[in-house]
């Protein structure tokens, strides 16, 4: 685990990660409402967070003291890079193909046939 952000006797303290300029508290922490922001979320903020609460002169130790969260940043997908590849000759064998280079979860492709263009041959 890496540790992102405290706060301990009155001072909030935001740990040198790449997340340091995009995380805080998004409210004050003495309402109780310990409630943590992200901005501009990229892929690799997806994991799991827990938020630790330890209390002064508390040695119960019973480890409701813990909550965790489970993040997944979504990704669009990117715009599918298209190929024939063969020749589109009567009788020969083609193979056509779609790829995203980035989706998150991984993209999913459908492929139709619609009606052939009228070709006009001179």
């Amino acid at each position: 685990p890496e540790q992102i952000l405290t706060y301990l006797d009155g001072v909030v303290k935001v740990e040198e990660t790449e997340l340091k300029p995009r995380v805080g508290f998004l409210y004050p922490v003495l309402t109780h409402n310990i409630s943590l922001f992200i901005n501009a979320t990229r892929e690799r903020d997806s994991g799991q967070y827990m938020c630790t609460v330890n209390v002064v002169d508390d040695a119960t130790g019973t480890g409701k003291n813990v909550g965790v969260i489970n993040l997944t940043v979504l990704v669009p997908p990117s715009p599918p890079a298209c190929q024939l590849h063969g020749t589109p000759t009567v009788g020969a064998n083609v193979t056509l193909s779609c790829v995203s280079g980035k989706g998150k979860p991984s993209p999913a492709y459908r492929w139709h046939r619609t009606a052939p263009t009228v070709q006009v041959f001179f």
